[in-house]
């Protein structure tokens, strides 16, 4: 019903933990390394994921009605019993899935570092 929800305060977390990392590589002026993916470009890739996962929740709870555009939004909360059910709905379906993402992400991000280490090859021993 609101599983969402969760995903969605991570990507929030993230953006802004990603601007703060910004502004604070930008005001020390420091040296980037070639070779390296920045923290702050990782961090927008779990932003990006976790919107994603965010938005395509919020459009399946759409299109089944459990999400309406009037207030309380949340059809849930209109009963006492159904707040119960969509806050354990939140603990459960929506903490799964952002440590899913997150998970995925921390894969990624070892992977392209890998790939970022590997020594370049020289294009004309490559075959094809």
């Amino acid at each position: 019903m609101a599983c969402f929800l969760v995903p969605t305060g991570e990507a929030i977390v993230a953006a802004v933990v990603g601007q703060l990392e910004k502004k604070k590589v930008e005001e020390n002026k420091v040296e980037v390394d070639s070779t390296k993916i920045p923290f702050t470009r990782k961090l927008k890739w779990l932003t990006n994921l976790l919107w994603g996962g965010a938005v395509l929740l919020a459009f399946e709870h759409l299109w089944h009605g459990e999400v309406v555009p009037f207030p309380p939004f949340l059809t849930a909360m209109n009963d006492p019993g159904d707040t119960a059910e969509m806050l354990h709905e939140m603990s459960t379906v929506g903490v799964t899935m952002a440590v899913i993402i997150t998970v995925v992400w921390i894969v990624m991000c070892i992977a392209a570092d890998a790939i970022a280490k590997r020594p370049v090859q020289d294009q004309a021993h490559q075959t094809i």
